[in-house]
Formats: C-alpha cells, sequence, structure tokens
C-alpha cells in the first residue's frame, strides 16, 4: 500500500492519458442531470468531483451510493457508472435499472461483468488498469469522470494543466509530505479521529475517513462546517482528551466558515481534544485537493504501520462479500 501510495502521482499522469485518448463512442449529446454511481473506493471520485463542478454545471450533479437510481433518472440522464473491479453488486444493479430506464450509460471500471456488459451493448467503457485494491485507485477513476464530463461539454479541458501541475507539486513535496504525513499520525495514535473540514471539501474529508477505516483499521467519523454548527457542536460536552480533531483548511474556504472554525477550535480545546489543522498546498484547486489526499492517503499508512496492522487487507469485506455471494 504505501508503494501504491508513493505512485500516486505517476497514477494521475497514465490517468489522464488514458481519459485523453479514449475515443467515445457516445455523441456529444444535452442532459437534464448527471448521476454518478459508484461505492467504496470506486465512487468517492464521484464525490471529490461533485465539490468541483458545483459552480460549474447548471443542471443536477448526484453520487448515487445503493443499489436503485433516483425516480427523475431516464432518457436525458448521463449515468456514470464507476466500479473498480467491474463486479461490484450495487453498482451493476444500478446500471441496469439505468438502461431500462434508458439514460445514457458510460462505465469506468477495470473489466469484470460492467466492462463485458458495456462491450455486448456497445457502451462506452473507459478501462482503467486493474490488479489493485480500489481504494488505491482514485486517480484513476477521478481523472476519467472529468473526462467524461469534457466529452459532454460541461466543463473545459483546464483541469488537465491543473492535474500537470499537481504531479510536479506532488512529486516536488514528497519527502516533505511523508514527513508532515508522520506528525500526524503519531498524534492520532491512540485517539478517536474526528474530520472537520469546510463543506465545498467534504468529498476529501471522506477520502481521510475511509483510509483510516481501511488501511489505518480504525473507526472515526466526520462532519462539515458549517452544518456541524446546527447539531454536532452541542454534543461537546464531555472530557475529550480521548479524542483528536483533524481539521482540514483550504485557501478558498468561505470567510465565514474560516471564522467558524476559529470559534469551533475553542469549543474543542476547553474539553481537552488534541486539535490538529492540515492547510492544503498549492495554487489551483486541484494541486490543493491532491495536495490534501496525498498527505492524508500517507497519515492512513503510517497509522497502520504504527498500529501494527496490514494497510491492504480487507478480510471483513471480503467475508461480507462471501456471505453475500452465498444469499
Amino acid at each position: 500500500m504505501k508503494q501504491l501510495v508513493l505512485d500516486f502521482p505517476i497514477q494521475l499522469q497514465e490517468a489522464l492519458i488514458i481519459g485523453k485518448t479514449h475515443r467515445f463512442r457516445t455523441p456529444k449529446a444535452e442532459f437534464t442531470n448527471v448521476v454518478v454511481t459508484g461505492l467504496g473506493g470506486s465512487g468517492i471520485g464521484g464525490s471529490i468531483v461533485q465539490n468541483y463542478v458545483s459552480d460549474k454545471i447548471k443542471i443536477p450533479f448526484l453520487v448515487n451510493k445503493d443499489y436503485s437510481l433516483p425516480a427523475y433518472v431516464g432518457k436525458q440522464s448521463l449515468v456514470i457508472v464507476c466500479s473498480y473491479s467491474g463486479n461490484t453488486e450495487e453498482t451493476l444493479m444500478a446500471m441496469q435499472q439505468a438502461r431500462k430506464k434508458r439514460a445514457t450509460v458510460v462505465c469506468i471500471t477495470s473489466g469484470g461483468k460492467i466492462a463485458e456488459i458495456a462491450n455486448a451493448k456497445k457502451m462506452d467503457c473507459i478501462l482503467v488498469p486493474a490488479g489493485m485494491p480500489p481504494r488505491s485507485c482514485l486517480g484513476y477513476s477521478l481523472v476519467q469522470i472529468l473526462w467524461v464530463l469534457n466529452h459532454f461539454g460541461y466543463i473545459s479541458n483546464g483541469f488537465e494543466k491543473e492535474i500537470k501541475a499537481s504531479i510536479r507539486q506532488l512529486k516536488s513535496k514528497g519527502n516533505d509530505v511523508q514527513t508532515k504525513a508522520m506528525v500526524v499520525a503519531k498524534k492520532i495514535l491512540g485517539k478517536l479521529p474526528i474530520i472537520y473540514s469546510a463543506a465545498s471539501i467534504e468529498g476529501v474529508a471522506v477520502r481521510f475517513r475511509q483510509q483510516l477505516n481501511e488501511n489505518s483499521k480504525m473507526l472515526g467519523w466526520h462532519a462539515v462546517i458549517p452544518e456541524m454548527n446546527h447539531n454536532e457542536l452541542v454534543g461537546w460536552r464531555d472530557d475529550a482528551s480521548d479524542k483528536v480533531v483533524i481539521i482540514l483548511r483550504d485557501a478558498d474556504d468561505f470567510d465565514r466558515v474560516q471564522l467558524r472554525m476559529e470559534i469551533n477550535k475553542k469549543v474543542f480545546k476547553k474539553y481537552k481534544a488534541t486539535i490538529l489543522e492540515i492547510y492544503s498546498e498549492g495554487k489551483t484547486y486541484w494541486e490543493r485537493m491532491f495536495y490534501l489526499i496525498h498527505l492524508t492517503d500517507w497519515v492512513s499508512v503510517i497509522l497502520a504501520d504504527l498500529r501494527g496492522v496490514d494497510a491492504t487487507e480487507v478480510k471483513v469485506i471480503d467475508s461480507l462479500k462471501k456471505s453475500l455471494a452465498q444469499s
């Protein structure tokens, strides 16, 4: 897993080439909504892209993480199917539903049943390299979603330049990122992590939580500001010396959200929680987001070492899938 995290900049390079060279079968068209359907490591790219396009796409953009699709999906819908393995049962069922509803379907996968169906039905299917844990392939899936949106005219190809700048930044800051990640990991060790961010970058916060779950084999939760100021903040009443608050911060966080963060820190400190702040770095959106993603990915694998667990194994998920297959 460490090698896969280390190779993230290389993955982004490959992902750009894969998407740019894909020859779409589906002609450009106008839709009334876009739905990305996928779960776990395959679906988180959609959540991060959703944050990115919130001020760019003028039609509804939904990330679906369930067996079924919203009732409004139909002939004028674009459904982007994301399953790294190509065999995720929830995503397969959503894909079949999209086809029945006569939506336009574009698939992003490394193979499996989804690739088979896509090829048989002559649907667009962008293939990414196989053989890795889905959570380690965020770069592949996320970048392909951007290329799909670009093909249909919803975003410009400006993201390509930004991602290339991100790759250069990650390569130049490699040792610095790992050093910072070690400091953060040591402060999280032995405590319950609580991740907060602005709502505008929630996808990155979710990604961090999921990486702590799968790589570090530990529980934790996340919430966003300002929403948590209307509910969760009231829950801060007891001694929290066994908890560590990690606030993900970005230069583009709304000024009132930044003010709320500063006020919230006083509440967390009152109840003796450890407070960590991780600031994004970079000039562009994707530079800053990929910096945060890369740094927190490193935190998760370093924590796995500190906790003496295997970052790669997910036996409990494998057992769940086996039980489902037998039912």
